[in-house]
């Protein structure tokens, strides 16, 4: 199954094609009302920690090692995945954050991590489940 995830700068122009809009920052972005933003939610779970973006910041760690870092916190935490996971199983999901370079940030890190849990999933429901009664076989090899 495909799934539509957008990257979107809040700070750009609502567009009636964005779908489920969420802020995934911990910081609320400067100058904006909510009410003006048509946001869905909120959601500070799925960002970055406080630490891991003020080093990425503060040009202390590399774009490489704070993506690594990243997607281990993502790897240790799954179920900050899993609202973001249902809102892009109905439909279009725009990840919203203020920074400058989306390409950049934590956005992209999150989408495919966001993907890749959500085909994960689709994997597992596809796996054969054992039958819930193996009385039909029983029966049939006369062992009842």
């Amino acid at each position: 199954m495909t799934y539509d995830i957008t990257l979107k700068r809040i700070y750009q122009p609502i567009d009636d094609e964005d779908g489920t809009r969420v802020l995934v920052d911990r910081l609320w972005p400067r100058g904006k009302a909510r009410e003006n933003l048509a946001l869905t939610d909120w959601y500070r779970d799925a960002s970055p920690s406080p630490a891991l973006r003020r080093q990425y910041h503060l040009g202390e760690i590399s774009e490489a090692v704070f993506a690594a870092r990243y997607r281990g916190e993502l790897r240790d935490a799954p179920e900050s995945l899993a609202p973001l996971m249902r809102h892009a199983r109905q439909g279009r999901l725009t990840l919203l954050s203020a920074a400058r370079n989306l390409e950049g940030s934590h956005l992209p890190l999150l989408r495919e991590a966001i993907l890749q849990a959500l085909h994960d999933e689709d994997v597992a429901d596809l796996e054969p489940a054992s039958p819930p009664c193996f009385a039909h076989q029983l029966h049939d090899q006369n062992q009842w």
